[in-house]
């Protein structure tokens, strides 16, 4: 038997909000048949990466990720820059252990970083 990564699921508070903001940061789209307002996905799985799927959720988030999605552009700057456009905060320019990244949260402030080689 052999595991393969199906689904990254983000838990948020506005649905359609986060599938639109994480749909514009990865250039995917909002899968509008596989969704109401307690759930959204992204993506279509399979070799093209995991889908993503937003699911409503009463609680705030309260504390830093145990985990986050670490991305990569060939533009870091210009990535940055794109991603506050679409509503995403920048956290801390990192420079640590030969690389240098972004940390930023998205819309309803879970972190993630943007590095580049």
């Amino acid at each position: 038997m052999a595991l393969h990564l199906h689904m990254i699921n983000l838990d948020c508070a506005d649905v359609a909000g986060q599938a639109a903001f994480w749909a514009g940061a990865l250039g995917l789209t909002v899968n509008d048949h596989d969704g109401n307002a307690f759930m959204r996905t992204i993506g279509g799985g399979g070799p093209a990466g995991p889908r993503m799927m937003f699911l409503a959720v009463p609680e705030g988030k309260t504390v830093k990720n145990r985990m986050h999605l670490d991305l990569h552009a060939d533009d870091r700057a210009a990535e940055v820059d794109r991603l506050v456009g679409l509503g995403a905060a920048v956290v801390a320019d990192v420079e640590e252990w030969g690389g240098r990244w972004t940390v930023l949260t998205d819309p309803e402030g879970n972190e993630f970083c943007v590095a580049q080689d």
